[in-house]
């Protein structure tokens, strides 16, 4: 397991009973995480003095009950600095198990010695992005969601990359895919945070099962002749990293040689010592 434990701002404390406790900066969330599925002790101190509680409701969906949170924060991870504030469906706006995958393309683009074009795609509130351009490479940033790529550009001005060479695009994925190949446009690394389901601005529908692999055909036309690297993320609780293995394999391996690498990704649990898993990523590289 790829695990993200190089973080000072954010913390998983505690598990139990469908629940995380969690310290991001000073603040205590409690959040659902359908991995904890044992039921222990919630003896920590932080499951009663937390500042805010994510409900799942049994119809679907949730709200949040706030105790003494401000509207919005900030946490830093090495040189960056994300916005967080909570929205519908418990999210923060933050993924921090993707931190493993941050250092490691970042030491990829660091040791490329040689200009890196990074397209981003699903790129979510932009920490790939940020990540990536801090280590020096220019990145397309493309998601569906005006908001969050506003979102997106407010953590790059935090982290001092207002003036990075980042291209901000609200396009539906699949669609920007195909255009830039038509326009012939190449890209040296591709990021892709796919969502299990979704829909595009003008309704396109999105099923992880059925649209990765065709999707993952497409972005192969995008590589340059000296591809860095792709990595795939993956929450889709179907997509085992040997699944992420063997599409990377056949689409970019059999076209380019090179290796994949996939594995489950996940966090440390500070009470516990043991890792929450946090979905799955698959790693192809050239070299």
């Amino acid at each position: 397991m790829w695990i993200a434990e190089n973080w000072k701002d954010y913390e998983v404390i505690d598990t139990s009973s469908g629940e995380k406790l969690e310290r991001w900066g000073k603040y205590l969330l409690v959040r659902p995480d359908p991995q904890v599925i044992w039921n222990t002790p919630k003896n920590h101190s932080g499951w009663k003095k937390k500042n805010a509680h994510y409900h799942r409701s049994n119809k679907g969906g949730g709200e949040w009950e706030f105790f003494d949170l401000p509207e919005e924060w900030s946490i830093h991870y090495k040189e960056l600095t994300f916005r967080l504030k909570p929205f519908s469906f418990k999210h923060t706006g933050l993924f921090p198990e993707q931190a493993v995958n941050w250092d490691w393309f970042s030491g990829l683009i660091r040791h490329a010695e040689r200009p890196i074009k990074v397209l981003n795609l699903f790129a979510y509130t932009g920490g790939a992005t940020v990540s990536a351009a801090k280590a020096g490479a220019s990145v397309t940033h493309v998601d569906a969601s005006k908001g969050m790529v506003t979102w997106a550009k407010e953590n790059a001005a935090s982290s001092g990359l207002s003036d990075a060479p980042i291209r901000w695009l609200v396009d539906d994925c699949v669609k920007f895919v195909e255009r830039e190949i038509r326009r012939g446009n190449h890209y040296d690394a591709v990021i892709m945070d796919p969502p299990s389901y979704g829909r595009g601005p003008g309704g396109e529908v999105w099923k992880m099962e059925e649209s990765i692999f065709p999707f993952l055909t497409l972005v192969s036309q995008l590589l340059s002749d000296r591809p860095l690297f792709v990595l795939l993320n993956s929450y889709t609780t179907g997509l085992q990293p040997a699944v992420l293995s063997y599409m990377m394999n056949t689409v970019f391996t059999s076209r380019f040689g090179g290796r994949v690498e996939a594995e489950e990704i996940g966090l440390p649990v500070t009470k516990s010592s043991l890792v929450l898993p946090c979905g799955a990523s698959g790693r192809w590289i050239l070299k």
